[in-house]
């Protein structure tokens, strides 16, 4: 059976819509800065029917970014009716390093908001090409800073403070926690990386493998690394906090969950780095999702699928957080 007949019936329409009115997917897009814009236009469009989330509220704030660097502007989502100290979830989005900013995640970070009862710390970071590597988790890193510094005046506990993140998001989300390990601060409490960006050396069955489905595939992650790293990409010099993948000594991180779908290139890189992080004495829950290709459950929300996904998203951050 082919790649594509693999793929969940519901959630091929969608990508057979998008593949229909952008062939080749978005990184045929040559153009960066209209590969953005594309992408933003496919998000809106996607959110467009959903109605305001009035549990939720939002503001933006401009932050300490990293040592001699501009400030950064993160967003906080909190449960409107919510009362007391709440635990916290820090929120990268994905986008590959060069895509994706803090819209293209608004309607996830609100839900992840209403279903865990938590505080959401949404970071905006720099992009690859104009920014490469370590532009990215630097931000990321002093985001987090900023959140546990002022865990008191946002109602979190520090006790209780998780890590999100999606695709880049979820690489970057490890690369972040280990920084915290290694730099003895912030303190985390759970880890949930999904379908982590994390080996730049794309070398796994599956990395050969999805080659043509339309969304992240082979060609477009190679040419993604590239803009991250420049010709460092693939050598033996690439940091831990880029390619965490390349990580020699997981210990000492915190309780993991990570899920990756069937049909998504970055699924063997994955299902490795679960199995080192249980290998080194960190609890961790993985689950791979049949007939998932990358990011399946964005563009087919309302999929029995994408269900199955986010309930098990949101019971594991709910244990973690709320036991």
């Amino acid at each position: 059976m082919s790649i594509k007949n693999r793929i969940d019936p519901e959630a091929r329409v969608p990508l057979e819509g998008l593949l229909e009115a952008i062939p080749g997917g978005f990184n045929s897009i040559p153009d960066i800065n209209v590969r953005r814009a594309t992408l933003d236009a496919v998000l809106k469009a996607g959110a467009a029917d959903v109605p305001p989330n009035d549990n939720v509220s939002h503001e933006d704030r401009q932050v300490p970014g990293p040592a001699g660097d501009p400030d950064i502007t993160v967003r906080i989502y909190r449960p409107v009716n919510a009362s007391g100290t709440l635990p916290g979830i820090y929120f990268i989005h994905g986008g590959g390093m060069i895509l994706g900013d803090l819209d293209g995640e608004h309607l996830v970070a609100q839900m992840m908001c209403e279903q865990v009862n938590a505080v959401i710390v949404s970071v905006d970071y720099r992009l690859a090409p104009e920014h490469p590597f370590p532009a990215g988790p630097e931000d990321c890193y002093a985001g987090l800073v900023w959140m546990a510094a002022n865990a008191t005046d946002l109602g979190i506990d520090p006790d209780r403070i998780a890590i999100y993140g999606g695709s880049a998001g979820g690489g970057l989300a490890i690369a972040v926690t280990l920084m915290a390990r290694d730099r003895k601060g912030p303190q985390l409490c759970f880890q949930m990386p999904i379908y982590p960006m994390i080996d730049d050396r794309h070398a796994t069955s599956s990395s050969h493998e999805i080659s043509e489905i339309g969304i992240w595939d082979r060609a477009g992650n190679i040419e993604a690394w590239q803009m991250y790293l420049g010709d460092a990409s693939g050598s033996d010099d690439v940091s831990i906090y880029a390619a965490p993948a390349r990580a020699t000594d997981l210990s000492g991180l915190p309780p993991a969950f990570i899920d990756v779908g069937e049909l998504d290139l970055f699924r063997d890189e994955d299902i490795e780095f679960a199995a080192r992080l249980i290998r080194a004495g960190v609890t961790t829950e993985f689950h791979i999702n049949n007939g998932a290709y990358h990011a399946a459950e964005i563009f087919a929300p309302q999929s029995a699928l994408a269900q199955r996904i986010w309930a098990l998203r949101f019971a594991a951050l709910n244990r973690a957080l709320n036991p």
